[in-house]
């Protein structure tokens, strides 16, 4: 890979990056226990300005640590609680009839905020899941004909259960696609369930207070659009992403017949933008192939569905990507 070039960020940027990411770090280290994956995943989103989906079952931090890693940040924070009786209306807004004027006001839902979670997603109906899509694809909302931008820096981080428990509903492919990475959150060791309980024998989780601005974040999204990726990344790149859509031609025919549907061209762009984070959490301003390796499961377990075959042969997402980043040659 050749990286001989004049680098577009100064040490200067890039010694100010390192102090904020390792300010953000210490921040969620201190609130949560373990899930350094997921850590890592929120803190990716956060400077590619994407979205993230979280699943597990229930009770394992999955909206705490999202709260924590947004209260770092002095920006607007809304929280929505999806039930099936949720509106679409109750999250992009409405038209109200004002008496006193006569008239209709507009009333913008708690999607136009800076961080947005939205917690149990899975448990909304399809029609209230679809009202976020413009919001997280075009980064605005509609209301009665009338367009609203969303914030510059607009992140949604969305909780769902595992899809087979019950009150649960499907969530769409284009509904998933927009979401940057998915990561799944594991149960925490015998050692890190006695720390958490020590913390909240402690009250650590109640301290909230912001160490970054706006600003901070800005300048840290900005800096990661910088970062160097080789020409031989993208090709990289593009070739798991073929190798999805065509699993026969490199994963052989057993395991390519589990497969029903390959990586969307989002797949390619949410490599480039989150290997671009995670060189800069690294402390380098050029992406390497390793990079891309650490983030096929987050990038990649979403975008690969599989068939009914799969399930009964418990053939998991995991061993197709493993299978297809193996078949491909690392530059």
């Amino acid at each position: 890979m050749n990286n001989e070039r004049k680098d577009s960020i100064s040490p200067e940027e890039l010694t100010r990056s390192n102090e904020i990411i390792k300010k953000i770090q210490d921040y969620y280290a201190e609130r949560i226990v373990g899930q350094k994956n997921l850590q890592n995943s929120l803190l990716i989103c956060l400077m590619a300005n994407g979205h993230i989906l979280l699943e597990s079952v229930p009770g394992l931090a999955k909206t705490t640590a999202a709260k924590v890693l947004t209260d770092a940040v002095s920006g607007k924070f809304s929280r929505i609680q999806c039930t099936p009786d949720l509106l679409p209306s109750d999250i992009i807004g409405t038209q109200i009839f004002n008496y006193s004027n006569n008239s209709f006001e507009t009333k913008i839902g708690p999607i136009a905020a800076n961080f947005v979670l939205l917690d149990e997603i899975n448990r909304s109906s399809a029609k209230t899941q679809s009202a976020t899509l413009e919001a997280m694809q075009e980064r605005q909302i509609t209301i009665d004909g009338k367009r609203y931008k969303l914030p510059n820096i607009f992140v949604v981080i969305a909780t769902q259960n595992p899809i087979d428990q019950e009150g649960t509903y499907l969530l769409a492919e284009a509904q998933l696609d927009r979401f940057l990475i998915k990561e799944k959150v594991d149960y925490p060791t015998v050692n890190e369930e006695i720390e958490i309980l020590d913390r909240i024998e402690k009250d650590v989780f109640s301290k909230t207070d912001s160490i970054l601005t706006l600003d901070d974040l800005s300048f840290l999204q900005d800096l990661t659009k910088k970062v160097y990726i080789d020409y031989s990344v993208k090709k990289y790149i593009a070739q798991i992403i073929l190798a999805t859509r065509c699993p026969q031609n490199f994963i052989g025919k057993q395991l390519a017949e589990y497969v029903n549907l390959g990586s969307s061209t989002r797949g390619a762009i949410a490599f480039m933008e989150c290997s671009k984070a995670l060189a800069l959490m690294n402390g380098r301003t050029h992406v390497t192939p390793d990079d891309i390796k650490a983030l096929r499961y987050s990038i990649l377990r979403h975008r690969i569905s599989l068939n009914f075959s799969a399930m009964a042969d418990n053939v998991t997402v995991e061993q197709i990507i493993d299978a297809i980043v193996g078949a491909i040659q690392t530059p």
